[in-house]
């Protein structure tokens, strides 16, 4: 039987260790649920587990996971350096701009819909790989990391029209934010 911390070979999906009540618990302990409307809330927590557990090595890094839903400044994003290091990458502003032209409309954001905002964006710049996908999660998530933070994207327009959950800035408000921050 394979353990959290064990290595999963590429391409095989990690084992979840994590249910409902795991999510739920680190809303409650963060203030984001309010307990009243817990049960409104209760589709979503099941698709922030399916989708953040298996890419959560323990219950701390879940709770980053799920934090990135619920806290995003771009003003502090764009004063990380780690931040400029993505910016600095070829094409990174082009991607970015690409993405706002994308996510304008204010169409929610499932996993549909973003793999349409992606295509869109392949078929305008020719950055593939950490080129394109880094400033794409750097600007929607905070932070330019692997295929764990896509799973957070497609959690927050959810997230935001969940009665229960504190409020969360929907992919359209995050690229605006970032954008008007950015220049």
């Amino acid at each position: 039987m394979m353990t959290v911390g064990d290595s999963v070979p590429s391409g095989e999906p990690r084992a979840n260790p994590y249910v409902a009540s795991d999510v739920e618990a680190i809303l409650v302990e963060r203030g984001w649920l309010d307990i009243s409307l817990r049960c409104e809330a209760q589709e979503w927590i099941t698709l922030a587990v399916r989708l953040l557990g298996p890419h959560a090595s323990d219950r701390a890094a879940l709770g980053e996971l799920v934090s990135l839903c619920f806290e995003y400044d771009a003003r502090s994003i764009l004063s990380a350096a780690a931040t400029h290091a993505v910016l600095a990458r070829e094409g990174a502003r082009e991607v970015i701009r690409a993405l706002a032209l994308e996510t304008i409309a204010a169409e929610p954001v499932d996993s549909d819909r973003f793999r349409m905002i992606v295509e869109a964006i392949k078929a305008r710049v020719p950055y593939r790989s950490r080129l394109l996908f880094h400033p794409i999660r750097l600007t929607l998530t905070g932070r330019a990391g692997e295929g764990e933070l896509d799973r957070v994207i497609l959690l927050l327009d959810a997230a935001a029209h969940t009665l229960g959950l504190a409020p969360v800035k929907t992919v359209r408000r995050r690229i605006l934010e970032f954008c008007s921050t950015l220049d």
